[in-house]
């Protein structure tokens, strides 16, 4: 019999508890499962269960994450679609999720259902989330910005995402409720509204990039926007606690290939959530528009902060907002602090002008 290392066993034992907390929080909801009936299930000891993971809310928010990024893919969407296509079946996706009034109670949806309530429960997350949720607008409106160059549709994204978000918890109030399809048409409605969606030429606090000369040698990551393994190559890399998770739109902004690497002083916890948030956005994305051939822009959660410590940040918080551009192989220069993200994307470099 092959021994496993100590790292195969540790993965293992991950699992099992992935696994056997699923099923229990499935049967009992968040609030009544029990960690040491998720030892036993997992045939694990309760240590070996806090061993891999912080606490019970931390197992919670992994699980969710896990089944998220697990999904299966759909096929590809239809080419060439219109902007109003892409949010229509942005918001078809959503709702296909939506218990009905038909449905029984089923294991899936508790296993959910108390997700919010969870992370309303304390400032530790509810900060990050909203956060998150800026990312995922970014995201939508991005998107959305392929087919409608020349406007910013964040804000169109924004008001999107409010009224699915609150068909969600509607619907699992009083399943049933409204004409689950009408929402389809009020969120494609949206796009025909002016909502002075404008884009600052500078942010508003802003610092100032300098040079720096080092290589850039970064660990394989996985792209939360693919589920691809990737290696961060040239371009601006942006290092960014969950407190300031959204700032790496002023890089794309600017005009810059980004990597924007997430980071957390909880990572127990608040990684997967951000796995999460951004994993059940792609699930819908993927059924409206293909990506770009060309990705300009990747997310990576790093919790174990080598990707960080790669880009010279040895110390992470949910705060932390550092930005470095790498050309050639090698970091080429840097800023700290609110703007940072904007100040890399343009500031100047070996090869480039001050105004990129």
């Amino acid at each position: 019999m092959v021994r496993l290392s100590r790292a195969e066993t540790q993965e293992r034992n991950r699992a099992k508890v992935l696994t056997a907390a699923r099923a229990e929080f499935a049967r009992r909801g968040f609030r009544e499962a029990k960690i040491d009936v998720i030892a036993e299930r997992a045939e694990l000891t309760r240590g070996a269960v806090y061993s891999n993971f912080p606490g019970k809310r931390a197992l919670y928010f992994a699980v969710l994450a896990d089944l998220a990024e697990r999904a299966p893919r759909p096929a590809t969407p239809p080419p060439d679609p219109a902007a109003d296509d892409v949010l229509a079946a942005f918001a078809r996706a959503w709702i296909a999720r939506l218990p009905l009034a038909t449905d029984s109670d089923s294991d899936d949806a508790r296993l959910a259902r108390d997700l919010l309530p969870e992370i309303l429960a304390d400032e530790h997350t509810r900060r990050p989330y909203a956060q998150l949720m800026r990312v995922n607008a970014i995201l939508l409106g991005l998107a959305l910005e392929r087919l409608r160059p020349g406007r910013r549709l964040v804000r169109v994204a924004e008001a999107a995402l409010t009224t699915l978000h609150g068909a969600s918890q509607l619907a699992a109030a009083a399943p049933g409720f409204g004409e689950p399809f009408h929402l389809v048409t009020a969120c494609t409605a949206l796009l025909g509204l002016d909502l002075a969606d404008d884009w600052p030429a500078e942010p508003p606090i802003t610092t100032t990039a300098r040079p720096d000369d080092r290589p850039w040698d970064p660990p394989a990551a996985t792209d939360l926007l693919t589920g691809d393994p990737v290696r961060p190559g040239d371009g601006v890399v942006t290092v960014l606690g969950l407190h300031r998770a959204a700032a790496f739109e002023e890089a794309v902004r600017a005009g810059a290939d980004v990597t924007a690497v997430l980071v957390t002083s909880d990572p127990g916890e608040l990684a997967p959530l951000a796995r999460l948030a951004v994993a059940d956005l792609r699930g819908c994305l993927d059924q409206a528009i293909t990506p770009p051939a060309r990705p300009r822009l990747r997310i990576v959660c790093d919790a174990t902060g080598d990707l960080a410590a790669a880009a010279g940040v040895t110390a992470v918080s949910d705060a932390t907002e550092t930005a470095v551009r790498v050309e050639g192989g090698r970091i080429v220069a840097r800023a700290e602090g609110f703007g940072a993200c904007h100040a890399v994307a343009v500031g100047p470099g070996p090869g480039r002008s001050s105004g990129g």
